[in-house]
């Protein structure tokens, strides 16, 4: 077994990157209502500011900045999957080592993250977020996909409305 070992700064701003196990699966836009209500309990109950998020078919994206003094992602991330993973029904094929620990096989066990280093590392993973549905192919601009927080900033006038896909003249909005 691996000894991973994760960055642990208190109060950091991180990049995460979470997934199905089911890379193939739409469960997560599927079941949008009860991803958001896990992420708000999961909130409720440790506390985390969400920068940027944008949840796609498979996978999710977020950036988060933790309380001054707590460096405990995991523990949230693990709230997020269980309150999730309780209303679903358990995958058809489990592994015997998913089946011991009481997983029900829906997300992948670990996650990626990404502590973030300064403003412009802050910027350039905003806007990887909320270009990730054009990137995958799922809209043709930013302002498209439903499940982002881009649509957030542009009510902040903090991005455009066209930002992030192409115009009908098929010129790249900035």
């Amino acid at each position: 077994m691996s000894n991973y070992r994760r960055q642990s700064v208190p109060g950091g701003t991180y990049f995460f990157t979470v997934t199905l196990a089911d890379r193939q699966s739409d469960l997560l836009v599927e079941n949008i209502s009860l991803l958001r209500r896990a992420y708000s309990e999961a909130c409720g109950r440790l506390p985390f500011e969400t920068v940027a998020i944008c949840v796609l078919p498979d996978h999710l994206h977020a950036i988060w900045t933790l309380p001054n003094g707590d460096s405990d992602y995991s523990q949230r991330w693990a709230l997020i999957k269980s309150h999730f993973s309780h209303a679903l029904p358990r995958a058809t094929s489990l592994s015997a080592s998913k089946y011991r620990k009481r997983e029900k096989g829906i997300w992948q066990r670990r996650f990626w993250e990404h502590q973030v280093r300064d403003e412009e590392d802050l910027a350039r993973h905003v806007d990887y977020i909320h270009y990730n549905p054009v990137k995958h192919g799922l809209a043709r601009c930013a302002a498209d996909w439903p499940f982002s927080s881009f649509h957030r900033y542009v009510e902040r006038g903090v991005l455009p409305m066209d930002w992030g896909g192409y115009d009908d003249s098929g010129n790249f909005g900035e």
